[in-house]
């Protein structure tokens, strides 16, 4: 199921339960994130329900990153975040760095998908 959303050129929203299959990151985590970091605004459904575009991935991704792997607060992260936007081409290795490691995630998914196939 997830190398499914992940592969799906098509889809445009995903829910807050596919997220945080995609990031291994709680929902609850994600929630919180929204009110600390003023960037990441998943659109809303009228029935209150989030709905993540895949730039919103992204930048969880790049939080993510910040906060666990170069141990970053969270207001640090903001801050950062807050200078790639001012400096895109920073923002742009960001993106790169962690369009290979979803690479590699999907490899990884890949395989784990095939195993339980079996």
């Amino acid at each position: 199921m997830r190398e499914d959303i992940l592969n799906d050129r098509h889809k445009i929203f995903y829910s807050i339960g596919e997220v945080s299959a995609l990031t291994g990151l709680k929902s609850h985590i994600l929630r919180y994130w929204e009110s600390e970091f003023p960037t990441l605004r998943p659109e809303k459904r009228s029935n209150g329900r989030r709905a993540y575009r895949k730039s919103d991935i992204l930048l969880i991704l790049v939080i993510k990153k910040l906060l666990y792997e170069e141990g970053y607060t969270i207001a640090g992260a903001r801050k950062k975040l807050a200078e790639a936007r001012r400096r895109p081409e920073q923002y742009k290795d960001i993106i790169a760095e962690l369009r290979g490691d979803l690479e590699k995630v999907l490899g990884l998914l890949g395989r784990a998908g095939a195993e339980r196939r079996r």
